[in-house]
């Protein structure tokens, strides 16, 4: 039976939405081989330039828990083109910079309009699909995703062999354009849930710096000391109390704290939420050990590194119209069980310590690697809506997109730091390697645990019109910050 054509309104939203997107991810990715480029020609050190990626990822972080009463008070489409036109900026000024310390700022001006369009995009699409082959949409939403670590690298490097820095940001101009066009054109037209709602203030004070202290402390402790470093856990112990305190805060609170956390009492959205943190360590810490195994075990150059991993950007891409499909049949939890799976089985090869004459089958345990990201994400995303009204999504969608960027930080730390004490311990450069590599299995067979509380029926229909089914939730644009490395 011929699969059913997704609507035409869907395909527009989506398509708007994914164009602007292409902006934030290729952004990202590119950049992440171009801080050596940026700390000669800005004459500062690596430390320094390392916050070109900190403060980005400290605003997108900041931020994202602000997009629930954007929506609320303001609508999507305003919203998404006043975000997509923050970044455009903060993307033109970056290429203009005239100092490291310009070029935080800026980036930072870009991490706030990042950190709107993400949850923007999943509720939008969302609205627009009416709880209707969710597997397809979030394969179609998750693209740029999945597209950002097989081109962005090539593209980085393309741009610095031919061109200087500055491009690095200015190649985001024409996405920005054309996205801005498109939303004016194609995306429905909205004026808010509740135009009067007021911004939880204290809820603000105590979240925003709450999780910009967890994740700057995470950045901070995969410098020497790890999370010794006054720098690393004074920050981390005042960002835990301050969400601490948000927690108490938002439950007293109830429908009008900023985010609604509770929401992590739904089964489907604590289970995500939870699968999504330990697939932010699996992809993204994993992404700290494998440029570095590929430079110091193999020998090859940063864009050289770069250029081996697409291999696992090509195994996400050759996944997702496959698991799309299968999401709408069976629902989430067999696929990311067996996703887990295979992340962990193609984990393996990589902390056994196999010879330079192995490197071919590491390229192929790379690509089943990303098979088995793609298989672990997509259903995630559906599942983290399963059962949640309209205005729960964009809560939730808030609180998954921060469990998997804490993740991902999370991963980075850990794994900077067991390799680190496993070299100051007196083990070979190649058995620290192994150890963190295991430790990334083992985080991932944890996952296959876990991913059984996943509900496991595929999304139904809504049953009438003011039902909303679960919704597809952008998969992240921004690895975590590794500064110093």
């Amino acid at each position: 039976m011929a699969a059913e054509k997704l609507d035409r309104t869907v395909v527009r939203t989506a398509t708007a939405l994914v164009v602007g997107a292409l902006a934030v991810v290729f952004d990202t990715t590119i950049l992440s081989i171009a801080l050596h480029s940026l700390a000669i020609d800005l004459r500062t050190d690596v430390a320094h330039i390392q916050w070109v990626t900190t403060g980005y990822l400290l605003a997108l972080a900041a931020t994202v828990p602000l997009s629930a009463w954007c929506l609320a008070r303001f609508g999507g489409k305003r919203v998404w083109m006043a975000a997509l036109g923050i970044f455009l900026l903060g993307s033109i000024l970056s290429g203009l910079a005239w100092n490291a310390d310009s070029l935080i700022a800026f980036r930072v001006l870009q991490g706030v309009g990042g950190g709107l369009m993400l949850p923007v995009m999943t509720t939008m699409v969302m609205e627009v699909a009416g709880g209707r082959q969710l597997g397809r949409v979030t394969a179609v939403v998750g693209l740029p995703a999945m597209a950002g670590p097989v081109l962005g690298p090539v593209l980085g490097g393309l741009i610095l062999a031919v061109g200087d820095w500055r491009w690095v940001f200015w190649v985001n101009i024409p996405f920005c354009v054309a996205g801005l066009i498109l939303a004016w054109r194609m995306l429905p037209s909205d004026r808010g849930r509740d135009p009067r709602r007021r911004l939880d203030i204290v809820g603000v004070l105590l979240l925003v710096p709450g999780l910009a202290g967890l994740l700057l402390g995470l950045s901070d402790s995969v410098l020497d000391g790890g999370f010794a470093r006054a720098d690393a856990w004074i920050p981390l112990v005042a960002g835990a109390v301050l969400v601490a305190g948000f927690g108490f805060w938002a439950v007293h609170r109830r429908g009008d704290a900023l985010v609604d956390v509770r929401l992590l009492r739904v089964r489907s959205v604590w289970s995500a939420s939870t699968l999504l943190f330990l697939s932010g360590v699996a992809l993204y810490g994993a992404m700290l050990l494998l440029p570095l195994f590929f430079q110091q075990m193999r020998g090859v150059d940063a864009l050289g590194a770069g250029l081996l991993l697409v291999s696992q950007g090509l195994g996400m891409l050759a996944c997702r119209p496959l698991a799309g499909r299968l999401i709408d049949r069976i629902g989430a939890r067999w696929i990311a069980v067996v996703g887990f799976a295979i992340v962990a089985v193609a984990t393996v090869p990589f902390a056994l310590g196999l010879p330079a004459s192995a490197d071919p089958l590491l390229l192929v345990a790379l690509f089943v690697r990303g098979f088995g990201l793609g298989a672990v994400t997509m259903p995630l995303m559906v599942a983290s809506y399963q059962g949640l009204s309209g205005e729960q999504i964009a809560h939730s969608s808030i609180l998954t997109r921060t469990a998997q960027q804490l993740g991902g930080s999370f991963g980075t730390a850990v794994f900077a730091v067991l390799l680190q004490a496993a070299v100051l311990g007196g083990s070979t450069l190649d058995a620290a390697f192994s150890s963190a590599f295991w430790v990334a299995v083992g985080a991932t067979v944890l996952g296959v645990a876990i991913a059984f509380v996943l509900p496991s029926a595929g999304p139904k229909r809504p049953q009438d019109a003011g039902a909303v089914a679960p919704a597809p939730v952008a998969e992240p644009v921004a690895g975590p910050a590794v500064r110093g490395a």
